[in-house]
């Protein structure tokens, strides 16, 4: 597929970061105003500080001692300070919805010798059937492990849900088999505030993901999709998306058989019902594989896309001596609202041709692992709390994924989203630009 648009030349994209615009207004479309046409389509986005508003098959299961295919599991969340409430009515309107692969994590420290004794070579990432991943499990018996709802999009939704407390109304669909699995899933994800709504497929067995680490800190990855790789368009997900305000499709879901129609008529619906349309790239090799359905996507109906550096030039098929400012400007001229991290660098946001530099908030590094859903959850929070300021909105989530990178594991603690939520004050009065501008350069102000 051609790119669909030019692109520009590298001496009018690369922008020192000091000279990088440090006060540039939020313009996209927002789901609480009309459009304003197709694309572009730069809005202003609501500043009352209503922004988000409206106006595997086998084992057994026990609460307090987990056995799942014959292995006592301990709770990656067990350690985790303080609870959260659960159980409430379905409200009229979810904040954000996030559209994914529901798979279970099974995590835990082995040795070189034990990856040896079941033929696996370490630090490689595969997919194993439902006999071989039975095998791999059983050969776990008398290992320490954890189990978590796992995911990229989970992470993210988790943190926003954290962070907004009892403020947000989180959800998310996906596919679950009718298993123990799928019941731990669901509580994991009900005792983090956020609602999995999808039903469970009958005689389905729940995806799983087993993340095995060595002492020297390789991650040898395998996973069992299971009824995860089928994620149909029904009447209850299109329910779902006319009471959305914001929906977040994970890119992982490209690389499923079959889920292209699931995505495109998700997208649809929601653009008709004037949903905010998010997506993640999740993965450079997916974005390679599925190149042209991601563009169907991104030119057509995203209105927010989180990448890293490498996924955006990707994206763009720029090489790696291209700066990643290029990058941004450039998706920026199809996506409303661009979001790309580099690591340790920082990050950038992208408006309409124009790349915002974010430094990095320090940290002592400690885990890099969900630092990009960390930092996803701090703009979907800066956007529901109804900020307009850029600047403001990635700072937010540069915070949030220090925090993140600074602890074992992938999600962000109770206490830390409290703090990081008490400590964020919204600008809603920042001065926005006119949604008629027709010129790519946004002044600062």
């Amino acid at each position: 597929m051609a790119l669909p648009y030019p692109i520009p030349s590298t001496s009018s994209t690369i922008i020192p970061p000091p000279l990088h615009k440090t006060n540039v207004s939020l313009i996209f479309h927002h789901p609480l105003l009309p459009r304003c046409g197709r694309r572009p389509r730069w809005c202003r986005i609501a500043s009352s500080g209503k922004g988000g508003g409206d106006p595997g098959s086998g084992g057994t299961w026990e609460w307090k001692k987990r056995v799942v295919f014959g292995l006592v599991v301990g709770d990656e969340e067990d350690e985790d300070e303080g609870s959260e409430s659960v159980m409430m009515d379905s409200p009229d309107r979810w904040d954000v919805l996030g559209l994914g692969q529901a798979m279970v994590d099974f995590s835990g420290m082995v040795d070189d010798e034990f990856l040896e004794r079941v033929g696996l070579k370490k630090g490689t990432r595969g997919v194993v059937n439902h006999e071989e991943r039975g095998r791999i499990l059983q050969a776990m018996n008398g290992c320490d492990f954890k189990a978590a709802a796992g995911g990229s999009l989970s992470n993210t939704l988790v943190a926003l849900a954290r962070l907004g407390g009892r403020s947000l109304n989180i959800a998310m669909a996906g596919s679950v088999g009718g298993d123990p699995l799928s019941e731990f899933y669901r509580a994991k994800l009900k005792r983090a505030n956020v609602n999995f709504l999808s039903n469970s497929i009958k005689d389905g067995t729940t995806g799983t993901v087993i993340v095995l680490t060595t002492p020297d800190a390789q991650r040898t990855m395998l996973a069992y999709p299971g009824t995860s790789s089928v994620v149909n368009y029904d009447p209850c997900l299109a329910s779902l998306i006319s009471k959305a305000n914001v929906i977040v499709i994970e890119g992982y879901l490209f690389e499923l058989p079959h889920t292209k129609n699931t995505i495109l008529k998700a997208c649809e619906h929601a653009r008709n019902n004037g949903t905010l349309i998010a997506v993640t790239a999740s993965d450079v090799s997916c974005i390679q594989r599925y190149y042209d359905n991601f563009w169907e996507i991104i030119e057509n109906y995203a209105d927010i896309l989180f990448a890293n550096s490498d996924e955006a030039r990707a994206f763009c098929q720029f090489s790696s001596k291209d700066s990643i400012v290029s990058s941004t400007r450039y998706l920026s001229h199809f996506i409303s609202l661009v979001s790309i991290t580099d690591g340790c660098r920082g990050s950038y946001i992208g408006v309409k041709g124009e790349a915002i530099y974010v430094p990095p908030s320090p940290c002592l590094p400690v885990d890099t692992c969900g630092a990009g859903d960390a930092y996803a959850s701090g703009i979907l929070y800066s956007i529901l709390k109804g900020s307009s300021d850029l600047k403001e909105m990635g700072m937010l989530a540069s915070r949030v994924a220090a925090t993140v990178v600074g602890q074992q594991g992938t999600r962000l603690g109770i206490q830390d989203a409290e703090r990081l939520a008490e400590s964020f004050s919204p600008n809603l009065d920042f001065p926005s630009i006119n949604s008629d501008v027709e010129s790519d350069h946004i002044s600062s102000c």
